[in-house]
């Protein structure tokens, strides 16, 4: 059920999902200007392509019309750097996949009022999607060294989410509402008494089996009260804000920039549920955006 690396994937079979990546015609490839990086930054992002070509993600590609720069993003648990591929310009000239996501706040209204709930996470989940072959090359990228190409659905690209989520729904169909929330890679398993549990947990991991999709054992826990989905605490008397999103409310400082205010105001928004009367609070600091963002 567990992938404990890249290696572990077996991936999902393409004639069940593929991800398209489709092109407006009058779109003309682009080819962007070579980035440089520093010597050290270089090392991270080769020892990163090594790592995805032993696991077979990425291959060399030749003659591509259409060529990206990687870049470097620090990860927010760690600090860490993480290589992604910089696809604006492609995404730019994507067609719009407008398969509808499921709404957050029903999801989590839905998970709530059960006794025991199950969280997972995919390993790796968008890798587990192969690119078809006919569009591969769309998503070439070069660094020092040469230019390669994803044989796997990589993070970064217009429609990724959405061409998951068709394949949840489709491996999910009979579960989700009932025993199951999925919303792209984040699943739970939920029962409204002990004794369902564990058979709404082996139906799922049944599923799961038969599509060949890998769980990330460290992002998983199985049978608990309570736990967070989709940003909010969810448990068996209700849903609540979480303790990270409120300290995040209370440490906050003083806005001094348009851009400052209108960071806080988004973060008030995602606990509006939860604020009596959040939006007249709110009310002058959108007053400020909006005249800030005239004066522009």
């Amino acid at each position: 059920m567990f992938a404990w690396s890249p290696s572990d994937m077996p991936g999902i079979d393409p004639n069940i999902i593929g991800h398209r990546i489709h092109v407006n015609p009058a779109s003309k490839p682009v080819v962007q200007k070579r980035r440089n990086f520093a010597p050290e930054q270089v090392a991270i992002i080769e020892a990163e392509i090594n790592k995805l070509l032993a696991v077979g993600f990425i291959e060399e590609v030749s003659y591509s019309e259409w060529l990206a720069n990687v870049v470097l993003v620090a990860k927010q648990e760690n600090g860490k750097w993480r290589v992604c591929v910089d696809y604006t310009d492609l995404n730019k000239a994507c067609l719009k996949d407008n398969l509808p996501l499921p709404r957050i706040d029903q999801l989590v209204d839905s998970t709530s009022s059960n006794q025991l709930l199950s969280f997972m996470d995919a390993y790796s989940g968008y890798n587990q999607i192969m690119m078809y072959d006919d569009d591969k090359a769309k998503a070439s990228f070069m660094i020092e060294r040469g230019t390669y190409y994803y044989k796997v659905m990589p993070f970064g690209l217009k429609n990724v989410g959405a061409t998951y989520q068709r394949l949840v729904n489709k491996i999910f169909k009979e579960q989700i509402g009932r025993t199951m929330e999925v919303y792209v890679d984040y699943m739970l398993v939920k029962a409204p008494k002990l004794g369902y549990h564990l058979k709404n947990l082996t139906e799922a991991f049944s599923l799961l089996r038969q599509y060949r999709m890998k769980l990330n054992p460290s992002k998983c826990t199985f049978g608990v009260s309570s736990g967070r989905f989709l940003g909010y605490l969810v448990t068996q008397r209700g849903i609540g804000a979480h303790p990270r999103q409120i300290k995040v409310i209370l440490e906050m400082k003083s806005p001094f920039t348009v851009k400052e205010i209108q960071s806080q105001t988004g973060k008030a928004a995602a606990l509006n549920r939860f604020l009596s009367k959040s939006t007249d609070e709110c009310r002058p600091f959108f007053k400020v955006v909006k005249n800030g963002q005239k004066d522009k």
